[in-house]
């Protein structure tokens, strides 16, 4: 536990505010949900009374002293995993992870994550709730991800990312002919029988939820789409391209059945199926430096794996086109059949 004596005094003007949110503007450097506990621990006193109540209104003048502690995320151990870091300096680290890795300890993940990687490359971190991981990504997408290297860092970019000033931008490649871009807005919720999984939630139960997408090549039967995050649910991508019915290629929890495109050689529809992961890839982050001010942007290449990807998508319909010439068609249904049929989720919420 590191600990912090703070102090000030309360302006004469936020007479009649309430502690917590007189504390919250003075030391902005911490949550006012942190400074709540602060409170309710005994951790703030007014001109030397201690105070337990966060919503007593102050008067004005009162001499503040807050003695802030911060919990050490002691009980995970430092792990030399390589970190692929696109940026840092005192306050913020950007890595571009990698796929497989997971980003904090939990139920069959005991250590090898992200958190314990953060921990030797910094034993400093150690000072940080959760290491300064703000945000997360799944264990196979890949991309930027941001970490706070302090609590003030930490405390601004949580702030940022609640009021959706973080922009979060991936590339996905899913499964369908997707005609044109929109907007997805549909609340987000533990699925009603499978607690393991995330829905879309038409009544009531769901967090709100909104993506934006826009196509950037079409495929045979598969479609390189680029989405932006306004919210960050959990598994918000995977969740709301499955409900439109053009769920990721290689999701395992989401994806349904493998569409294999009707007469595909079969050395690209080995890759297909081959393909274990969902095809996501957080390639571009955008964000204002907690302590500068400056707004940031990182972008990041797509991974090897979704590159080769594209590469069979596109050999494929050069390949199909080719044959169709040869047979002599002008054109061709790119909604013809396919060796599976494509099934729909029956079990995520319908309107």
């Amino acid at each position: 536990m590191s600990s912090q004596q703070l102090e000030a005094r309360i302006p004469a003007d936020k007479l009649g505010q309430r502690l917590d949110a007189v504390l919250a503007e003075l030391f902005s450097d911490y949550s006012r949900s942190r400074i709540q506990d602060w409170i309710k621990a005994g951790k703030v006193a007014l001109d030397g009374q201690l105070q337990s109540k966060p919503n007593m209104k102050v008067l004005g003048g009162e001499k503040v002293v807050l003695q802030a502690e911060i919990e050490e995320e002691i009980e995970y151990q430092a792990q030399d995993i390589p970190l692929d870091i696109v940026y840092e300096d005192a306050d913020i680290l950007v890595i571009n992870k990698p796929a497989g890795l997971v980003v904090h300890p939990g139920a069959g993940n005991p250590d090898g994550t992200l958190l314990n990687a953060l921990l030797y490359h910094d034993e400093r971190l150690r000072e940080v709730p959760r290491a300064g991981i703000v945000h997360r990504l799944d264990k196979e997408t890949t991309g930027l991800m941001v970490v706070a290297k302090t609590v003030p860092a930490q405390t601004h970019l949580v702030e940022q990312l609640q009021r959706h000033a973080v922009e979060r931008v991936y590339d996905a490649i899913v499964v369908g002919r997707m005609i044109s871009g929109g907007t997805i807005n549909k609340p987000i919720g533990r699925h009603p029988t499978d607690r393991k999984r995330m829905a879309v939630i038409a009544t009531g139960g769901g967090k709100p939820a909104v993506s934006h997408y826009r196509v950037l090549e079409r495929f045979r039967e598969h479609t390189h789409v680029r989405v932006q995050l306004e919210t960050g649910r959990t598994h918000q991508i995977r969740v709301h391209m499955s409900y439109l019915g053009f769920p990721l290629v290689g999701d395992p929890v989401y994806g349904g059945r493998l569409r294999i495109p009707q007469q595909m050689l079969p050395e690209f529809a080995d890759f297909l199926r081959g393909f274990k992961r969902q095809a996501l890839h957080a390639g571009q982050l955008s964000l204002t430096h907690p302590v500068s001010g400056k707004v940031m942007k990182w972008k990041a290449p797509m991974p090897d794996d979704m590159l080769a990807l594209i590469d069979v998508l596109r050999d494929d319909m050069d390949d199909f086109h080719a044959m169709q010439d040869d047979l002599g068609y002008d054109d061709y249904d790119y909604d013809d059949g396919v060796e599976v049929e494509w099934v729909t989720d029956a079990d995520i919420p319908q309107e």
